[in-house]
């Protein structure tokens, strides 16, 4: 299994949670999100779209895309193996369910896309880069899509909708709502807030070596907009720090 090797850091302590707990903690909250996703998921599927006003459609598929980008976020945490860091196997397991539901994605491919990401950031080996021919963030979105998806990929999302439209009954209405359309705009959300807002050239160029930015949102804004992934900078200079303890080092760096 690739391991995330990046530009070295340097070590930080962080006062959040007892010793004790703390390696549970990271396995809590990916299976929190899991779990959450799943039930959220089920029920959104299950219920009649008749029974959902205009008023609730929209809330719930937002709500749904924001699970969906907690998937994705606690895979990238596995990638690090801060998931549970006692027992990597598990760690990585982890983070190939949560690809897994997210689109089928290959957490191996993942995984080796992310660590190129780290290495090179914001050049022309970073596979999450622009072409350095269209960096308009619409052009760029496809670009950083086209290097994940597959024809595999897509073929097994077609079978998948097959069996749950008709295998289960599901309405075609309630899949596109609640299933199909989380996971794009869930991949808009991840480009804008964790890509594109993160590793634009600044406008009097890049500063430092990781060529990334933090957006200063608040603590409530950071989580709402990404789960902390705004707080980018934080993120390549420590790497191994679970993105739900990136507030206490954003903190620490602005308040130093």
């Amino acid at each position: 299994m690739v391991q995330i090797n990046s530009l070295p850091s340097k070590p930080i302590q962080i006062k959040s949670i007892p010793r004790d707990t703390e390696k549970f903690y990271g396995l809590f909250i990916a299976f929190s999100i899991i779990t959450v996703w799943v039930v959220s998921l089920i029920f959104l599927l299950s219920t009649h779209i008749s029974h959902f006003s205009i008023g609730l459609i929209v809330p719930a598929m937002v709500w749904q895309t924001f699970l969906y980008t907690g998937l994705f976020i606690t895979a990238h945490d596995a990638m690090h193996g801060v998931v549970y860091q006692s027992d990597l196997k598990l760690n990585h397991a982890v983070g190939k369910l949560s690809v897994l539901l997210f689109g089928l994605f290959s957490y191996k491919h993942l995984l080796t896309k992310h660590w190129l990401h780290h290495r090179h950031p914001a050049s022309e080996l970073d596979p999450d880069f622009h072409d350095n021919e269209h960096k308009h963030p619409l052009m760029w979105y496809f670009h950083f899509m086209k290097g994940y998806w597959s024809w595999k990929q897509i073929l097994g999302l077609i079978v998948a909708f097959i069996v749950i439209r008709f295998g289960f009954h599901v309405s075609t209405v309630n899949l596109v709502l609640f299933w199909g359309l989380p996971t794009i705009l869930s991949s808009i959300q991840l480009f804008y807030f964790g890509t594109f807002l993160t590793h634009r050239e600044p406008d009097g160029g890049y500063t430092n070596p990781h060529r990334a930015q933090t957006s200063p949102y608040s603590e409530f804004w950071s989580f709402i907009s990404c789960y902390h992934f705004g707080y980018h900078l934080e993120h390549h200079e420590h790497p191994d720090v679970p993105w739900w303890q990136l507030p206490a080092v954003y903190k620490m760096r602005t308040h130093s």
